[in-house]
Order: structure tokens, then C-alpha cells, then sequence
């Protein structure tokens, strides 16, 4: 531990190190419970006397900021009650806010208009719709932990070191076997394995894009692809969507007025309505796409959370032009938390995504690629999918047959074929963001609309996801929501509040 000490000071030692230490526990630098240096070791590392060490401990102790244990040592215990620590600040300092980069400053403000928008936190009782992530109570922990531990006693040495850009290659090749069940044929070499899909959307943004481009969009669409072309300095063009897909001639006419560097939408299991979109109108995407030169960068949603009698294809999988750039990930069949996707492109491109992927971090993580991989490999991932897909198709049914009972005249919704969540739209005159903090009153959450359009508009939309909740929520937070819009709808201006949003996800 370095504590600088001023010999010229008037100020003894012993009151000095005194002083740091209980600014550091005061700040939680040092947590309750810490064990401090042995006074010898603290001494010699200072300069100064044992005695002098010993003192300051004494100090602390008698003071309430530390306790002894005879035999043990000096522990932390904590700032005392009442307890005051000056700190002086920085004769100037530095104006870290004037300094960012337009692209900081737009994260920025994405991020504060998030916090300052959404509840704050979890509520007791509240049954929230607002998550759209999978349930961690069907996590194969167990499982995946043995995996872990299998290749980490195998294969250590060589995982734990830097390693190629491109992937741990025994999972690109099983990537490539998983990819033809849905009809994406793909070599392992084709595969770049990235830090799941959003440093998919950042490389290729990163790859493609000049502040100043503009990239087509489907509307409504995930606002983390949205914050993530921002970022870069494009602007956004919003291609309005319909329940078979993004409108061909809205796009087409689009391109024909303006050149986007590229189009961003998700053809299966659409983020927020769940739909997928019909195989004519993929096709006729993808010739005006190639017609006018313009790449498709397609998010896919593992086609295995279908819940449909057969997954549709994958754009990529009909695209015979070489104009689309796939991003996959397990994060919903598997762990959000381990970060793993994967991007397959063009051959012209996919070399620039691995540069830019170098770049960017070297490489993602070989000791979980290698996990996934062992997992996969002994079929426990399909074994997994199975069982969660049907428990997702049995939430996704009882949210559809709770709205229908439960929801007054004038309520509308999509009915999902895959995914996690569905889109609502309320009767004419109600406002979802202006609804939420009524609705949390009644403990229900759900996430507004309009943060999934580009240009502001679906205030009258809410998102419900139903893959973190049980059936009897379920059932219970359509009831709350429902008679939140029969009230609504009598009196819609009566109660002015707050207009807020749920975190997105």
C-alpha cells in the first residue's frame, strides 16, 4: 500500500497514514472486512517506524474505523457514525464533459435519457413485462459448469493464452453444421465469433460507416441498433413495417431518393412484435437490396424459438447476391451473460471484420468459446432448446389468451411466432409512456413503444415480453393492465403525470 507522506508538514506520521486510511474507508476504497498490512510490512514499504504504524492502528481502532483481533491482525470496519473525512478537491478540475467525442456525447445522452426516464428499480410486487430477456431459473448452470471445468482441465494452457481473431475453430465448425438446420450454409472460415450480437452491430458500423452516412432501418425496430448506428454519426431512415415484414416499395423508394450505406432489420422474431416475416417479401427485399447495391444486415433470432410448425429461413440463407451480413448469438437460447455471437459475411467484408474485431479486443474470450462448445457438442444445447421452447410457446399462448379475455374494446396486439416479447397498441387518446407510472402503481410494468421508432412516433404501443414470467403473473398483470385501460379510456387526461419509460432491453 502507497500512502504519500509530507515530512515538512507540521502533521506527525502516525496522524498522516491515519488520515488516508480513514479517507479510504470513508470513500469504500477499503471495504468492511478488509484486513489491513501487518504494521511491519506497512512500515517498510513507507519508511517509517513499526511504532509509527502502530500508532496510527491504535488511532483507528479507538476511533470506530478499524478493530483488532489479537493473533489476526487490523481489520475494516467501516466509516463510524457521524463520522466526517475532509477531502480537498483539485485546484482546477479538468472539464472532462467538454472533451468528449460527438459519438461519447450521443451515448451520452442515450444513456441519460434512460436514466432519467425509467422506474427506479425493481418494486415489490410489481409484475413486469418490461425485461424481454430469458428466464435464468431454466439456465443449464449445472451443465455448462462441468463443461467449463472439463476444458479448463484439458485444454488450460492453450485457451487461457492470446489466441486467433477468427474463433476457437472445432465451435466455428459446429456453428456451421447448427447454421443448415435453418438453411444458412456457411464453411467455419466464413465465421467470425464475436462478443455477442452488439459488437456484431459496432464492428460493422465501425467497418461501414462515415459520420455523415445514413442507414434504412425498419420501424419499429431494437433501439440498441438504433443507439449503436448513432453513435457512429449516421442518421436514420425509418422503412415502416407491416405484419408480413419491412414494405418493399416503401424501402425501394427510399433507395431510389437517398443512399443509405445500409439496411437494418430482423426478419424472425422481430424485436418488439415477435413476427417473422413472410418469404415473398424477403425475397423481393433482397432483389431491390441487390438492385440498388445496398448490404442487409440481418439480426437473426435463433430460429430453434420458433413457435411455428417449421422456423422460417434465414435472409442469408436466400440471399444469392452476397448482400447480407448475419449476426447470430446464444444469448437467448443460452446465456445472455457469456457475451457470445457470431457474424457471418461476404468474403470482401468478413476480412474487414476481423481486422476491425483485432483491433477492437484481439479476440473473444477462447475458455468460453470452448465451454459452448463441449456443451453443444454432447447435444446438451438441443436437449436445452427443446425443453425451453416449449415453456416459452406455453408463457407466449397464456399471455395471447389472457389479453384476449382481458383487454377492453379498441386493444390490439401482434401474435408472436417466435421471440420473446409481442407489441400492444392502445384505443386512440392514451399514451403507453404517459400510462407507465399508473400502471406501476397497480404493480405492472411493461416497456413504451415509442422507443422502438426511429422517428418518436408509436406513443399509443407498449411492448409486453412474457419469457421471464409464469403463467399466473401472467394472468394476473394482464388483469392489472386491463382495468388500467378501462379507467384510462374515461377519463384519459384526468390524472396528469409524468411521462416515463421502462429500461430497454
Amino acid at each position: 500500500m502507497q500512502i504519500p507522506l509530507d515530512r515538512d508538514k507540521p502533521v506527525p506520521l502516525a496522524r498522516q497514514i491515519q488520515a488516508h486510511l480513514e479517507r479510504l474507508i470513508a470513500g469504500r476504497l477499503l471495504a468492511p472486512g478488509v484486513k489491513l498490512p501487518a504494521t511491519r510490512e506497512l512500515a517498510q514499504s513507507l519508511g517509517v517506524n513499526r511504532a509509527t504504524v502502530a500508532l496510527a492502528y491504535e488511532e483507528l481502532v479507538a476511533a470506530g474505523w478499524a478493530r483488532a483481533h489479537v493473533g489476526q491482525g487490523t481489520f475494516v470496519a467501516g466509516p463510524p457514525e457521524g463520522a466526517t473525512v475532509v477531502v480537498e478537491p483539485p485546484a482546477q478540475p479538468l472539464n472532462w464533459a467538454a472533451l468528449l467525442s460527438r459519438s461519447a456525447r450521443i451515448v451520452d445522452n442515450d444513456a441519460e435519457r434512460a436514466r432519467a426516464a425509467a422506474p427506479t428499480g425493481p418494486r415489490d410486487g410489481v409484475i413486469s413485462f418490461a425485461g424481454g430477456m430469458p428466464d435464468s431459473g431454466l439456465f443449464p448452470t449445472d451443465a455448462f459448469r462441468r463443461a467449463l471445468n472439463e476444458v479448463v482441465r484439458e485444454e488450460g494452457e492453450s485457451l487461457l493464452q492470446y489466441y486467433p481473431v477468427g474463433g476457437y475453430p472445432p465451435l466455428r465448425r459446429y456453428l456451421a453444421t447448427y447454421l443448415l438446420r435453418f438453411g444458412l450454409e456457411a464453411r467455419a472460415d466464413d465465421i467470425l465469433i464475436v462478443n455477442g450480437s452488439q459488437q456484431g452491430f459496432d464492428l460493422i458500423a465501425r467497418t461501414l460507416l462515415d459520420p455523415g452516412d445514413s442507414v434504412a432501418i425498419e420501424q419499429p425496430t431494437y433501439p440498441r441498433a438504433m443507439q449503436v448506428f448513432r453513435s457512429f454519426g449516421a442518421s436514420l431512415l425509418a422503412v415502416d413495417r407491416d405484419a408480413g415484414g419491412p414494405r418493399v416499395e416503401a424501402f425501394e423508394r427510399l433507395l431510389e431518393r437517398q443512399a443509405p450505406k445500409l439496411f437494418y432489420c430482423q426478419p424472425s422474431a422481430h424485436n418488439p412484435t415477435g413476427l417473422t416475416i413472410r418469404r415473398d417479401v424477403a425475397m423481393r427485399l433482397l432483389a431491390v437490396a441487390a438492385r440498388h447495391q445496398v448490404p442487409v444486415v440481418e439480426d437473426g433470432f435463433d430460429g430453434s424459438l420458433f413457435y411455428g410448425e417449421r422456423p422460417p429461413a434465414p435472409l442469408k440463407a436466400l440471399d444469392r447476391d452476397g448482400v447480407v451480413v448475419y449476426i447470430g448469438t446464444f444469448s437467448k437460447v443460452l446465456f445472455p451473460g457469456l457475451r457470445l455471437g457470431w457474424l457471418v459475411a461476404p468474403p470482401p467484408l468478413a476480412e474487414r471484420l476481423r481486422a476491425a474485431k483485432q483491433l477492437a479486443d484481439l479476440h473473444t474470450s477462447a475458455l468460453l468459446q470452448a465451454a459452448v462448445h463441449r456443451f453443444c457438442e454432447r447435444r446438451l444445447l438441443d436437449r436445452h432448446v427443446a425443453r425451453i421452447a416449449g415453456e416459452y410457446r406455453r408463457r407466449r399462448d397464456a399471455l395471447l389468451a389472457a389479453l384476449k379475455r382481458r383487454m377492453p374494446e379498441g386493444v390490439t396486439w401482434t401474435e408472436p411466432e417466435g421471440g420473446f416479447s409481442l407489441l400492444v397498441t392502445l384505443p386512440a387518446g392514451l399514451d403507453a409512456r404517459a400510462l407507465l407510472p399508473r400502471a406501476l402503481e397497480r404493480g405492472v410494468a411493461y416497456t413504451p413503444g415509442a422507443a422502438f421508432w426511429v422517428d418518436g412516433s408509436g406513443e399509443r404501443t407498449l411492448r409486453l415480453s412474457f419469457s421471464s414470467l409464469q403463467a399466473g403473473k401472467i394472468e394476473e398483470g394482464v388483469r392489472r393492465l386491463g382495468e388500467l385501460i378501462r379507467e384510462a379510456r374515461k377519463r384519459p387526461s384526468a390524472h396528469p403525470v409524468e411521462r416515463v419509460a421502462a429500461p430497454l432491453v
